[in-house]
């Protein structure tokens, strides 16, 4: 008997080519694409009550918080609010003079600078001083957030445009350093002073603010756009609290940055 070999070899090399292609595409791996997500809001509630567990756990590192936020540090003779005041707030002020006083040396000390003027945005206060004791928490509650202390080298060409901001947004923007003379009924810059002396167009004056700000933050694109900048690494919330520290009673400063003729 005869066997047509060959042919039989041909039919096999058939088998097995279709056999590797449908290995492969039967392991092609499956694209999945999100064509609908949903989600429910599941609430923190007292439904399945505490674990005493993880309470009891907690509750020793819960009391050395509130210990260390609740010790006093100072006293304020009136309640520091940063709603009374139109141009300027007895908060907004000392928030800025703390900003230079503590600021200042270390910029000294780091690039043989001085700051000239300090400017922080009225939204990033968060709450009022109260009259009475001054503590940890209070800084917390004023400064919640996590800025830092950047001086910012501005032309006094700048300077003209930052005046110009502050007038436009009409908020009490903590300042120091600075005053801005406004016409009273167009409410335009006049003249500025820094240091007692007129800004000059080309001179470079150094600007304390917070890095939210510095790049640019509330449209302060005057900052921005400043190529001179220096990360003092000193968050402000922590200024404040070294500035309740090493003071007995704080100062009500109710001196004018922005005066209208």
């Amino acid at each position: 008997m005869m066997v047509n070999v060959k042919k039989n070899t041909i039919s096999f090399r058939y088998f097995v080519i279709l056999l590797t292609f449908s290995f492969l595409f039967s392991c092609k791996t499956k694209e999945y694409y999100n064509y609908k997500i949903e989600g429910k809001k599941i609430g923190i509630t007292n439904e399945k009550g505490e674990n005493t567990q993880i309470e009891n756990y907690v509750a020793p590192y819960r009391e050395h918080i509130k210990k260390d936020l609740d010790s006093v540090l100072a006293f304020s003779p009136e309640t520091l609010d940063k709603s009374k005041g139109k141009w300027q707030t007895t908060i907004g002020n000392l928030l800025a003079q703390v900003v230079f006083e503590l600021g200042n040396p270390i910029f000294e000390k780091r690039e043989s600078k001085t700051i000239d003027i300090c400017l922080l945005n009225h939204g990033g206060i968060r709450s009022i001083i109260p009259k009475g004791d001054v503590t940890t928490r209070t800084a917390y509650e004023v400064m919640p957030f996590e800025n830092a202390l950047i001086i910012v080298g501005l032309k006094g060409s700048k300077i003209k445009e930052l005046a110009t901001y502050i007038l436009t947004e009409r908020k009490p923007h903590p300042l120091y350093g600075i005053k801005i003379f406004a016409d009273k009924n167009a409410l335009t810059v006049k003249n500025i002073e820094i240091n007692g002396k007129a800004v000059e167009d080309d001179k470079i004056y150094y600007v304390a603010t917070s890095d939210y700000l510095a790049n640019g933050g509330d449209n302060m694109t005057f900052f921005k756009e400043s190529t001179l900048k220096f990360d003092m690494d000193y968050k402000l919330r922590n200024m404040l609290i070294d500035y309740f520290k090493k003071m007995d009673t704080l100062p009500v400063i109710t001196d004018e940055k922005i005066i209208l003729e």
